[in-house]
């Protein structure tokens, strides 16, 4: 059974965003695409209206880091 995602888990969200999406370009992803996918998981189980630019912009930069990560491993 997988955790319930809550919106301070960025660096968990990000992760099920890149499962979820994993051939997206992250340059043309915007914060609302992310707002969407976010709330479209499975397991997230917080209140959407919780959300704002702080939030998605750092689980952008998660998904954007760990990406990068994966391309140099």
């Amino acid at each position: 059974m997988t955790e319930p995602l809550h919106w301070e888990a960025t660096y968990a969200i990000a992760l099920a965003l890149q499962e979820a999406h994993p051939q997206q370009n992250l340059e043309t992803v915007s914060l609302q695409m992310i707002y969407h996918w976010v709330t479209s998981l499975p397991q997230f189980d917080d209140d959407p209206s919780l959300a704002n630019d702080e939030i998605l912009a750092a689980i952008f930069q998660d998904w954007f880091e760990e990406t990068l990560n994966d391309r140099h491993q």
